[in-house]
């Protein structure tokens, strides 16, 4: 395993919001929605995962999303927005809005959750990621496939280190080239954590890997740990580790908290480039949310 130096390699950290927020009952303004992301746009994130093009039925928070993008000034920052997609017609519209740069596709090793996220079968998404993956390449946008269950599953699917990474070679094939293994119920150990990721990285997959953990605040750092040192440098989070997946199982834990994220880079010299008053900023905007609204 790795060890951590000075000269270790940066790492980067994507900032979720449409994660925290999407689960929230409560509608947060717009107005508020946009003065937070143009808060977390002075943070310096390389990527911004900002909102989601999916039914208002099935998300109602997120019914906003393109008025929300049109509304912020990035002239000032780098950072880029991705949104989640689920279907054909929010992949059409994501790629026609300009502001957006990199689509998040959701895609489910086990049969039960893809068809509780997406109304789909597996068969009926590798479809529609293929698709999908046309599409942005004919739009000039990114592409990001989540793989959700990616760490094991409650639904008694079949899972395995092995049938996850026939998936990534798959998408690889297809010419998918990131892609986040997703810990969506936040059952991942940091064992299971280093040994599927070193697993991965050992199959040498022209693919950028990512994590997107969910996780009880207390079993954070070692999340962290175990992901940074097994090769991982693209990790997601969420500010105060607000939020998940309503589309999971009820035993839901909370996002990879950003500031433990940070945490962890500070205590072992890892570059993040994140720029620190700014940040103290947006998570005193995100209190304020999640304190208001989030009850």
């Amino acid at each position: 395993m790795e060890a951590i130096s000075s000269q270790s390699p940066a790492l980067t950290l994507i900032e979720c919001p449409r994660d925290a927020l999407q689960g929230i009952k409560t509608i947060v303004p717009t107005e508020l929605k946009i003065n937070y992301l143009q808060h977390l746009l002075q943070v310096n994130f390389p990527v911004l995962d900002c909102g989601s093009f999916v039914s208002p039925k099935a998300i109602p928070q997120m019914a906003d999303t393109a008025q929300v993008l049109s509304a912020l000034d990035r002239s000032q920052s780098r950072t880029k927005f991705l949104v989640i997609v689920a279907n054909r017609r929010g992949a059409v519209e994501a790629c026609k809005h300009p502001m957006v740069d990199q689509l998040g596709y959701p895609f489910s090793i086990s049969e039960n959750f893809q068809m509780r996220n997406t109304h789909k079968s597996i068969a009926a998404s590798e479809v529609l990621l293929q698709e999908i993956i046309q599409m942005a390449s004919t739009a000039g946008k990114e592409l990001v496939v989540y793989l959700s269950m990616g760490f094991g599953n409650p639904y008694g699917d079949p899972w395995s280190s092995d049938l996850v990474l026939q998936w990534m070679e798959r998408m690889a094939d297809w010419g998918v080239r990131c892609v986040s293994l997703s810990d969506t119920i936040g059952q991942a150990t940091p064992t299971l954590i280093q040994e599927l990721l070193g697993a991965v990285y050992a199959q040498e997959l022209p693919l950028e890997i990512g994590v997107h953990l969910h996780t009880h605040p207390q079993e954070s750092y070692a999340k962290i740990d175990a992901a940074y040192k097994a090769g991982c440098r693209r990790m997601d989070g969420a500010l105060l580790g607000y939020g998940g997946c309503p589309m999971a199982h009820d035993q839901l834990v909370g996002n990879m908290p950003t500031e433990h994220i940070l945490s962890y880079c500070n205590q072992n010299q890892i570059d993040h480039s994140l720029k620190s008053l700014a940040l103290e900023t947006a998570i005193n905007k995100a209190r304020a949310i999640f304190d208001t609204y989030g009850v």
